[in-house]
Protein backbone atom coordinates (compact mmCIF):
# COMPACT_ATOMS: atom_id res chain seq x y z
CA UNK A 1 0.00 0.00 0.00
CA UNK A 2 3.05 2.32 -0.08
CA UNK A 3 1.70 3.35 -3.77
CA UNK A 4 -0.66 5.55 -2.31
CA UNK A 5 1.47 7.40 -0.30
CA UNK A 6 4.45 7.80 -3.53
CA UNK A 7 1.70 8.51 -6.59
CA UNK A 8 -1.15 10.42 -6.01
CA UNK A 9 -4.80 8.65 -7.06
CA UNK A 10 -7.84 9.70 -7.24
CA UNK A 11 -9.72 6.49 -5.70
CA UNK A 12 -6.36 5.50 -2.96
CA UNK A 13 -9.32 2.70 -1.13
CA UNK A 14 -9.07 1.14 -4.25
CA UNK A 15 -5.52 0.27 -4.17
CA UNK A 16 -6.50 -1.96 -1.02
CA UNK A 17 -7.52 -4.35 -4.12
CA UNK A 18 -3.90 -5.21 -4.36
CA UNK A 19 -4.37 -7.66 -1.43
CA UNK A 20 -5.95 -10.25 -3.93
CA UNK A 21 -3.40 -10.28 -6.93
CA UNK A 22 -0.79 -10.62 -3.98
CA UNK A 23 -2.02 -13.36 -2.57
CA UNK A 24 -2.82 -15.44 -5.94
CA UNK A 25 0.73 -14.58 -6.73
CA UNK A 26 1.81 -16.04 -3.89
CA UNK A 27 -0.43 -18.99 -3.92
CA UNK A 28 0.60 -19.21 -7.70
CA UNK A 29 4.57 -19.12 -7.25
CA UNK A 30 4.35 -21.89 -4.16
CA UNK A 31 2.22 -24.47 -5.19
CA UNK A 32 3.15 -27.78 -6.45
CA UNK A 33 1.12 -27.14 -10.02
CA UNK A 34 0.94 -30.24 -12.44
CA UNK A 35 3.70 -30.02 -13.90
CA UNK A 36 4.56 -33.01 -16.67
CA UNK A 37 7.56 -34.56 -16.63
CA UNK A 38 9.35 -35.73 -20.37
CA UNK A 39 11.68 -38.71 -20.81
CA UNK A 40 14.15 -36.46 -21.93
CA UNK A 41 13.91 -34.45 -19.00
CA UNK A 42 16.38 -36.66 -17.03
CA UNK A 43 15.10 -35.83 -13.56
CA UNK A 44 13.01 -32.71 -12.03
CA UNK A 45 16.70 -31.77 -10.21
CA UNK A 46 18.37 -31.12 -13.56
CA UNK A 47 19.94 -28.01 -13.02
CA UNK A 48 18.93 -27.58 -16.57
CA UNK A 49 15.66 -27.33 -15.89
CA UNK A 50 15.97 -24.47 -13.19
CA UNK A 51 15.58 -21.36 -15.11
CA UNK A 52 12.65 -23.03 -17.21
CA UNK A 53 10.78 -23.47 -13.94
CA UNK A 54 11.60 -20.27 -13.25
CA UNK A 55 10.44 -19.39 -16.75
CA UNK A 56 7.16 -21.13 -16.27
CA UNK A 57 6.56 -19.97 -12.93
CA UNK A 58 6.69 -16.10 -14.50
CA UNK A 59 4.68 -16.73 -17.05
CA UNK A 60 2.21 -17.73 -14.59
CA UNK A 61 2.19 -15.01 -13.14
CA UNK A 62 1.68 -12.70 -15.80
CA UNK A 63 -2.10 -12.82 -15.72
CA UNK A 64 -2.00 -11.83 -11.97
CA UNK A 65 0.79 -8.96 -13.22
CA UNK A 66 -2.35 -7.86 -15.24
CA UNK A 67 -4.92 -7.84 -12.84
CA UNK A 68 -2.79 -5.77 -10.38
CA UNK A 69 -2.62 -3.45 -13.03
CA UNK A 70 -6.24 -3.22 -13.74
CA UNK A 71 -6.92 -2.19 -10.00
CA UNK A 72 -4.05 0.66 -10.68
CA UNK A 73 -5.54 1.68 -13.34
CA UNK A 74 -8.80 1.61 -11.75
CA UNK A 75 -7.77 3.80 -8.85
CA UNK A 76 -7.12 6.82 -11.15
CA UNK A 77 -3.55 7.48 -11.30
CA UNK A 78 -3.08 11.02 -11.18
CA UNK A 79 0.44 13.54 -11.96
CA UNK A 80 0.90 17.34 -11.20
CA UNK A 81 0.84 19.51 -13.75
CA UNK A 82 4.03 21.50 -14.14
CA UNK A 83 4.29 24.95 -12.05
CA UNK A 84 2.95 27.81 -14.14
CA UNK A 85 2.71 31.23 -13.29
CA UNK A 86 -0.17 34.46 -14.94
CA UNK A 87 -0.46 37.34 -14.89
CA UNK A 88 -1.56 39.20 -12.29
CA UNK A 89 -4.65 41.48 -13.85
CA UNK A 90 -4.66 45.12 -13.64
CA UNK A 91 -7.60 47.29 -13.57
CA UNK A 92 -6.98 50.58 -15.03
CA UNK A 93 -9.43 53.12 -15.11
CA UNK A 94 -8.93 55.89 -17.64
CA UNK A 95 -10.24 59.51 -16.47
CA UNK A 96 -10.43 61.90 -19.61
CA UNK A 97 -11.35 65.43 -19.73
CA UNK A 98 -13.44 66.86 -22.40
CA UNK A 99 -14.07 69.57 -21.28
CA UNK A 100 -14.23 72.77 -24.39
CA UNK A 101 -10.36 73.14 -23.87
CA UNK A 102 -10.10 69.63 -25.27
CA UNK A 103 -10.82 71.01 -28.60
CA UNK A 104 -8.10 73.16 -28.64
CA UNK A 105 -5.08 72.31 -31.27
CA UNK A 106 -2.75 69.68 -30.54
CA UNK A 107 0.64 68.99 -32.63
CA UNK A 108 0.09 69.24 -36.36
CA UNK A 109 -3.31 67.88 -36.46
CA UNK A 110 -6.11 67.42 -34.38
CA UNK A 111 -7.03 68.47 -31.00
CA UNK A 112 -6.10 67.38 -27.53
CA UNK A 113 -9.17 64.93 -27.50
CA UNK A 114 -8.05 63.52 -30.76
CA UNK A 115 -3.99 62.99 -29.48
CA UNK A 116 -5.26 61.55 -26.06
CA UNK A 117 -7.72 58.85 -27.53
CA UNK A 118 -5.34 57.82 -29.76
CA UNK A 119 -2.13 57.47 -27.38
CA UNK A 120 -4.93 55.63 -25.03
CA UNK A 121 -6.19 53.10 -27.92
CA UNK A 122 -1.84 52.65 -28.34
CA UNK A 123 -1.62 52.15 -24.62
CA UNK A 124 -4.00 48.93 -24.76
CA UNK A 125 -1.55 47.43 -26.78
CA UNK A 126 1.10 47.30 -24.23
CA UNK A 127 -1.30 45.90 -21.76
CA UNK A 128 -2.94 42.84 -22.88
CA UNK A 129 -4.80 40.80 -20.10
CA UNK A 130 -5.36 43.53 -18.06
CA UNK A 131 -8.95 45.50 -17.80
CA UNK A 132 -9.87 48.73 -18.65
CA UNK A 133 -12.50 51.10 -17.96
CA UNK A 134 -13.24 55.19 -19.47
CA UNK A 135 -14.80 57.59 -17.72
CA UNK A 136 -15.23 61.38 -19.09
CA UNK A 137 -15.45 64.39 -17.20
CA UNK A 138 -15.73 68.13 -17.52
CA UNK A 139 -18.79 69.97 -14.98
CA UNK A 140 -19.70 66.36 -14.05
CA UNK A 141 -18.52 62.63 -15.74
CA UNK A 142 -19.75 59.62 -17.66
CA UNK A 143 -18.59 56.37 -16.75
CA UNK A 144 -18.85 55.48 -20.49
CA UNK A 145 -16.71 52.16 -20.68
CA UNK A 146 -17.10 49.77 -17.50
CA UNK A 147 -13.59 47.76 -16.40
CA UNK A 148 -13.35 45.18 -19.71
CA UNK A 149 -10.70 43.18 -21.44
CA UNK A 150 -12.42 43.94 -24.61
CA UNK A 151 -9.82 46.77 -26.07
CA UNK A 152 -12.65 47.48 -29.24
CA UNK A 153 -14.97 49.05 -26.60
CA UNK A 154 -12.34 52.32 -26.87
CA UNK A 155 -11.80 52.62 -30.61
CA UNK A 156 -16.05 52.79 -30.84
CA UNK A 157 -16.43 54.96 -28.48
CA UNK A 158 -13.74 57.74 -29.47
CA UNK A 159 -16.52 59.62 -31.96
CA UNK A 160 -18.84 59.99 -29.63
CA UNK A 161 -16.79 61.42 -26.74
CA UNK A 162 -15.71 64.36 -29.01
CA UNK A 163 -16.29 67.66 -26.96
CA UNK A 164 -18.28 68.61 -29.77
CA UNK A 165 -20.89 66.19 -29.24
CA UNK A 166 -21.22 66.48 -26.13
CA UNK A 167 -24.20 68.74 -24.11
CA UNK A 168 -22.89 72.18 -23.48
CA UNK A 169 -23.42 72.29 -19.59
CA UNK A 170 -21.09 69.08 -19.27
CA UNK A 171 -18.05 71.13 -20.59
CA UNK A 172 -17.87 73.94 -18.69
CA UNK A 173 -15.65 72.95 -16.07
CA UNK A 174 -12.60 71.18 -14.91
CA UNK A 175 -13.59 68.73 -11.53
CA UNK A 176 -11.14 66.79 -11.97
CA UNK A 177 -11.42 65.94 -7.65
CA UNK A 178 -14.93 64.66 -8.64
CA UNK A 179 -14.22 62.77 -10.99
CA UNK A 180 -10.98 60.71 -9.30
CA UNK A 181 -13.87 59.86 -6.69
CA UNK A 182 -15.89 58.56 -9.43
CA UNK A 183 -13.15 56.51 -10.33
CA UNK A 184 -12.27 55.48 -7.02
CA UNK A 185 -15.69 53.71 -6.72
CA UNK A 186 -15.44 52.31 -9.88
CA UNK A 187 -11.99 50.39 -9.39
CA UNK A 188 -13.36 49.48 -5.45
CA UNK A 189 -16.11 47.17 -7.27
CA UNK A 190 -13.47 45.14 -8.78
CA UNK A 191 -12.26 41.79 -7.74
CA UNK A 192 -8.31 41.32 -7.21
CA UNK A 193 -5.95 42.35 -9.24
CA UNK A 194 -3.63 45.98 -8.99
CA UNK A 195 -5.88 48.98 -9.94
CA UNK A 196 -4.34 52.49 -11.55
CA UNK A 197 -6.15 55.30 -12.69
CA UNK A 198 -4.53 57.31 -15.93
CA UNK A 199 -5.82 60.89 -15.62
CA UNK A 200 -5.63 63.53 -18.97
CA UNK A 201 -6.18 66.81 -18.89
CA UNK A 202 -5.72 69.70 -20.00
CA UNK A 203 -6.11 72.32 -17.26
CA UNK A 204 -6.40 73.03 -13.35
CA UNK A 205 -9.17 71.86 -10.94
CA UNK A 206 -10.94 74.29 -7.94
CA UNK A 207 -12.39 71.33 -6.54
CA UNK A 208 -8.81 70.33 -5.54
CA UNK A 209 -8.30 73.09 -3.21
CA UNK A 210 -8.04 73.98 0.45
CA UNK A 211 -5.95 70.43 0.93
CA UNK A 212 -8.71 68.32 -0.97
CA UNK A 213 -5.86 66.83 -3.31
CA UNK A 214 -4.20 65.28 -0.14
CA UNK A 215 -7.71 63.92 1.35
CA UNK A 216 -8.80 62.24 -2.28
CA UNK A 217 -5.09 61.24 -2.63
CA UNK A 218 -4.97 59.26 0.80
CA UNK A 219 -8.37 57.39 0.28
CA UNK A 220 -6.98 56.47 -2.67
CA UNK A 221 -3.81 55.34 -1.26
CA UNK A 222 -5.99 53.23 1.04
CA UNK A 223 -7.69 51.28 -1.32
CA UNK A 224 -4.16 50.65 -3.55
CA UNK A 225 -5.07 52.58 -6.77
CA UNK A 226 -2.44 54.27 -8.26
CA UNK A 227 -2.96 57.30 -9.99
CA UNK A 228 -0.67 58.60 -13.17
CA UNK A 229 -1.57 62.07 -14.26
CA UNK A 230 -1.14 63.41 -17.73
CA UNK A 231 -0.78 67.17 -18.58
CA UNK A 232 -1.99 67.77 -22.24
CA UNK A 233 -1.51 71.29 -22.79
CA UNK A 234 1.99 73.61 -21.99
CA UNK A 235 3.48 74.15 -19.02
CA UNK A 236 4.06 72.25 -16.10
CA UNK A 237 1.77 69.73 -15.09
CA UNK A 238 -1.35 71.32 -11.55
CA UNK A 239 0.28 70.90 -8.23
CA UNK A 240 -2.74 69.48 -6.99
CA UNK A 241 -2.45 66.43 -9.28
CA UNK A 242 1.54 65.80 -8.73
CA UNK A 243 0.40 65.62 -5.54
CA UNK A 244 -2.09 62.98 -5.79
CA UNK A 245 0.19 60.89 -7.93
CA UNK A 246 2.80 61.30 -5.47
CA UNK A 247 0.67 60.31 -2.28
CA UNK A 248 -0.60 57.11 -4.31
CA UNK A 249 3.00 56.41 -6.00
CA UNK A 250 2.14 57.33 -9.71
CA UNK A 251 4.00 59.77 -11.18
CA UNK A 252 3.02 63.18 -13.45
CA UNK A 253 3.92 63.92 -16.67
CA UNK A 254 3.49 67.36 -19.06
CA UNK A 255 2.52 66.50 -23.09
CA UNK A 256 2.81 69.25 -25.75
CA UNK A 257 2.79 67.09 -28.61
CA UNK A 258 0.98 63.63 -29.74
CA UNK A 259 4.74 62.16 -29.89
CA UNK A 260 5.18 63.17 -26.45
CA UNK A 261 2.14 61.90 -25.45
CA UNK A 262 2.43 58.19 -27.07
CA UNK A 263 6.16 58.44 -25.17
CA UNK A 264 4.59 59.28 -21.68
CA UNK A 265 1.95 56.23 -22.26
CA UNK A 266 5.25 53.80 -23.16
CA UNK A 267 6.80 54.92 -19.37
CA UNK A 268 3.55 54.41 -17.53
CA UNK A 269 3.16 50.88 -19.05
CA UNK A 270 7.01 50.28 -18.17
CA UNK A 271 6.67 51.88 -14.97
CA UNK A 272 3.00 50.00 -13.80
CA UNK A 273 5.70 46.46 -14.51
CA UNK A 274 3.25 42.83 -15.14
CA UNK A 275 3.10 40.77 -12.12
CA UNK A 276 3.28 37.23 -12.22
CA UNK A 277 1.25 35.01 -9.95
CA UNK A 278 2.10 31.14 -9.22
CA UNK A 279 -0.31 28.98 -10.03
CA UNK A 280 -1.04 26.14 -7.45
CA UNK A 281 -0.33 22.81 -8.82
CA UNK A 282 -3.11 20.86 -10.86
CA UNK A 283 -3.31 17.13 -10.61
CA UNK A 284 -4.18 15.49 -14.21
CA UNK A 285 -4.99 11.57 -15.08
CA UNK A 286 -1.84 9.57 -15.37
CA UNK A 287 -3.18 6.74 -17.23
CA UNK A 288 -0.66 6.17 -20.28
CA UNK A 289 1.85 4.40 -18.31
CA UNK A 290 0.14 1.76 -16.76
CA UNK A 291 -2.31 1.41 -19.35
CA UNK A 292 0.87 0.89 -21.94
CA UNK A 293 2.43 -1.77 -19.32
CA UNK A 294 -0.61 -3.41 -18.84
CA UNK A 295 -0.51 -3.81 -22.67
CA UNK A 296 3.17 -5.31 -22.68
CA UNK A 297 2.07 -7.89 -19.47
CA UNK A 298 -0.83 -8.93 -21.75
CA UNK A 299 1.11 -8.94 -25.24
CA UNK A 300 3.70 -10.90 -23.53
CA UNK A 301 1.17 -13.88 -21.59
CA UNK A 302 -0.30 -14.02 -24.87
CA UNK A 303 3.18 -14.77 -26.59
CA UNK A 304 4.13 -17.48 -23.96
CA UNK A 305 0.86 -19.28 -24.55
CA UNK A 306 1.09 -19.26 -28.41
CA UNK A 307 5.19 -20.84 -27.67
CA UNK A 308 3.71 -22.99 -25.40
CA UNK A 309 5.86 -21.63 -22.63
CA UNK A 310 2.89 -23.03 -19.35
CA UNK A 311 3.14 -26.60 -17.55
CA UNK A 312 0.67 -28.21 -19.67
CA UNK A 313 1.36 -26.51 -23.48
CA UNK A 314 -2.15 -28.65 -25.14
Amino acid sequence: MTLAFILPFAYPWVLLLLVLPVALGIWKWKRAGHPVVLPFDDSARSRHTRWLCGLLNFGQLLPVILFALVIVILAGPQQFSEPKTKRVLTNIQFCLDVSGSMMAPFGGEGTRYDGAMAAVNGFLGYRDGDAFGLTVFGDSHLHWIRLTSDPSAFKYATPFLRPERLPRWFLGGTAIGNALEQCLDVLVESEGGDRMIILVSDGMSADLYSGRDEKIARELAANNITVYGIHVAEGEPPAEVATIASITGGAVFSAGDPAALDTIFKRIDAMAETKLEKVSLESMDDFKPWAFAALCVGALHLLFHLLGIRYTPW
